[in-house]
């Protein structure tokens, strides 16, 4: 008896043991896609920089971005030679933007790259930072420049989901533009979204301390929230060596002026200041990276 009960026993273990190596393993959801984002300010090619001219830090700007391989990438002082090489430089990228002086090629873009294969652009413009944002070449608020905020509209092909990506470069000399130029991109951004989320790079030639900051934070984003800082959001301890600008000296200590901002659709997974070596540097800022994941 005793061995019959082992052998059916054991026949009901090789069964069930058969059953289990026939069933498929359990499925792991896969992980929403990312989007990589840098912003860069690359040094505009008129200025008197010697040995950290443009032509000697080209090919260092070049290796500088395809190291990190940006979904999105947001430029600013680009000249119209430097616009030129880029889009020769990287042919897998669509371009956006026009120069701020005269809204095709005279003065500095704030241009966009963005990953042709990767999105289909559905819309897209540029806007002054001034009291009449339509006017090519305006300028406001006691500005030292005339200044520019370059945007897209774009379907993620790999999630179907629109968004709008943003860049400018705000005024070095006067606080007030930098504050209203921060409110205008405010109060448009979300409209020119269509109810998709935004994501904000640029030179804002401030720090978090400034209300310039703060009012950009607010701007409203789908589902009432605000803006966040991809970088603080992954660093929350705030550090003395954090420049992104260095004078072409690739000194750290100092504050953020360059930020990438992102809605609630998206959270950080990780966020940098490169300081890749080099000489010569590759310009006299850091450029500034994300790595964003959409939420589910």
């Amino acid at each position: 008896m005793q061995r019959l009960i082992l052998s059916a026993l054991a026949a009901y273990l090789a069964a069930a043991v058969s059953s289990l190596a026939q069933k498929p393993a359990l499925e792991v959801p896969p992980q929403p896609p990312t989007l990589r984002v840098m912003s860069f300010n690359i040094r505009n090619s008129a200025a008197h920089d010697g040995a950290n001219h443009w032509k000697f830090r080209q090919e260092v700007v070049t290796a500088t971005v395809r190291a990190f391989d940006p979904d999105l990438l947001g430029t600013q002082e680009v000249l119209a030679d430097q616009y030129d090489d880029l889009q020769r430089i990287f042919p897998d990228y669509t371009m956006a933007g026009v120069a701020r002086d005269d809204g095709a090629r005279k003065g500095e873009w704030s241009a966009i790259l963005f990953r042709t294969a990767r999105f289909e652009r559905l819309g897209g413009g540029d806007f002054w930072l001034s009291e009449t944002p339509e006017k090519v070449g305006s300028i406001s608020w006691n500005a030292a420049c005339v200044r520019i905020c370059t945007w897209v509209r774009l379907r993620d092909r790999v999630t179907g989901r629109a968004f709008l990506y943003a860049n400018t470069h705000f005024d070095h000399q006067s606080a007030p533009a930098r504050l209203q130029s921060a409110r205008l991109m405010s109060e448009r951004l979300p409209l020119l979204a269509e109810g998709g989320d935004v994501i904000v790079s640029g030179d804002f030639n401030c720090t978090e301390d400034d209300d310039a900051y703060a009012a950009l934070l607010r701007a409203p984003a789908p589902g009432g929230k605000g803006l966040a800082d991809s970088y603080r959001a992954v660093h929350p301890e705030r550090s003395k060596e954090e420049a992104s600008f260095h004078a072409f000296k690739s000194t750290t200590r100092g504050s953020r002026i360059d930020w990438i901002l992102h809605g609630p659709a998206f959270h950080a997974l990780s966020a940098e200041i490169v300081r890749s070596p080099g000489q010569p540097p590759a310009s006299d800022h850091f450029p500034v990276t994300t790595v964003l994941r959409w939420n589910p």
